[in-house]
């Protein structure tokens, strides 16, 4: 291997990591810290219905998603840091306005402002501009388990904060987090040289059709659409249920969640590694999807006491963290050479369209049907999925690379069928505004230094 394949990240390259995951976990705690505690304190607001609340806890899914792929488009016209910098202040300003409301009304405009802040794909753009080929993987994990982090840490602080200081104060805090996000890129990461073109990390218009028309990557946008519509959905029954039939007074709700989120954490790991290792993540996601819908069916049929209900969320939360976590590596794997980026800006808008579908959905349900229609809700979602995840094929076991073409490569006639006849490889492309080649290949079966020098190689004159 070559020694720039060896290296650690630099220290820019670790402070643009570690910051921009700062900012992430901080945006993503503002978004999922009110999730354990609207149904319960929510109420108390002047208009509150079941449906109203369900509107406020899903409503920030509606503008994320609208906004999210045109301001990282934005981002590669104007920069990213204006995009990041405008966006974290909408948050705040959300959360301002949703923090100083005393009608419901108040409550679900600042979330929808919360959600016009949608700088994901502006972050992990600005993150591949900072970081080398070969230790963006490793970036871009950092903010995945800074988004698992928050989530983790925002049902157990969301209670904590609103017993102390009430649904205003909660506001408040997520305001202050955003406008520290704003001093963590002033002054912790790292200028760019300029935008980077890099197909990985950005949604590029051109692949946005093909997909689009993708059937296996459809069934995963469906999946994950499902997968937080139904997390949203049990944020209005759960601490409910929690209250009403576990006799729980609202103010302890924080230690169920960690309970939950801690076994549940351990518990998925085993799937994971077996998953992975066996390559048979289909079996995993399967068995897990038929896992969420069993327990709400036993929320519907058993959640009449405070054990069996704590029990049944150790169980979600176990299901729910292994399908967080597998769903976007399996976007990864199905997405074609040099349209992971693309790929994944359609997943991220159908996550929050699920999110917003839940919430609204589940606040109609419960208003309509109590409980028992919120869990039998979730229960035809996760069978519905169920249903069409069935059908996927298992995944190639495949990774993404991007490797930097010389002048004459790149003029090289049929590189990219050449290189799919290589053992190993399944899929690569040449982009020739970037100067590169993507490419998808089976590390089992491959020799990277291999497969470098054939793209290094001058072509063969018969």
């Amino acid at each position: 291997m070559h020694d720039s394949y060896s290296e650690r990240m630099s220290g820019g390259e670790t402070r643009a990591a570690a910051g921009l995951a700062l900012v992430f976990a901080f945006r993503m705690l503002g978004m999922f810290m009110v999730l354990p505690v609207l149904a319960t304190y929510g109420m108390e607001l002047r208009g509150s219905t079941p449906a109203l609340i369900g509107l406020a806890i899903g409503a920030y899914g509606l503008t994320q998603a609208l906004l999210q792929i045109p301001f990282g488009m934005l981002s590669d016209r104007i920069g990213r840091r204006p995009v990041i910098y405008a966006g974290l202040l909408i948050f705040a300003a959300g959360s301002l306005l949703a923090a100083n409301a005393d009608s419901i009304w108040g409550v679900i405009a600042g979330r929808v402002l919360q959600g016009a802040g949608a700088i994901s794909a502006a972050v992990m753009a600005l993150l591949s501009d900072l970081t080398r080929e070969q230790h963006r993987t490793k970036a871009m994990a950092m903010i995945g388990m800074s988004i698992g982090l928050s989530f983790a840490v925002a049902m157990v602080v969301g209670p904590l904060l609103t017993r102390a200081f009430g649904l205003s104060g909660l506001f408040m805090a997520t305001a202050a987090m955003a406008l520290l996000g704003i001093l963590i890129v002033a002054g912790v990461v790292p200028r760019a040289a300029g935008p980077l073109q890099h197909r990985e990390s950005k949604v590029a218009s051109q692949a946005l059709l093909p997909t689009l028309q993708h059937v296996d990557l459809l069934r995963l946008d469906f999946g994950i659409l499902a997968l937080h519509a139904i997390l949203m959905a049990s944020f209005i029954a759960l601490p409910l249920a929690l209250v009403e039939q576990g006799g729980l007074p609202k103010e302890e709700h924080w230690w169920v969640y960690l309970t939950a989120l801690l076994i549940g954490f351990f518990g998925m790991l085993p799937f994971i590694i077996y998953g992975e290792k066996q390559r048979r993540m289909k079996r995993v996601l399967l068995g897990a999807v038929a896992v969420l819908l069993a327990c709400e069916l036993y929320f519907w049929q058993f959640g009449s006491s405070l054990r069996a209900l704590v029990l049944g969320t150790v169980v979600f939360f176990t299901a729910f963290n292994l399908l967080e976590a597998s769903l976007p590596s399996l976007v990864s794997k199905v997405a074609p050479a040099g349209g992971k980026g693309t790929a994944m800006g359609v997943y991220s808008t159908s996550q929050f369209l699920g999110a917003a579908l839940g919430g609204i959905l589940g606040g109609w349900l419960y208003q309509h049907y109590s409980l028992s229609g919120v869990f039998l809700g979730c229960a035809a979602m996760a069978l519905l999925w169920l249903v069409f995840a069935v059908t996927m094929r298992e995944p190639p076991y495949v990774t993404s690379l991007r490797l930097p073409l010389s002048v004459a490569a790149l003029h090289e006639v049929g590189l990219a069928e050449r290189l799919q006849a290589v053992p190993g490889v399944a899929d690569a492309v040449v982009v020739r505004e970037e100067a590169a080649i993507y490419i998808k290949v089976d590390t089992q079966q491959l020799d990277r230094m291999s497969l470098e020098r054939l793209i290094e190689a001058p072509p063969a004159t018969c």
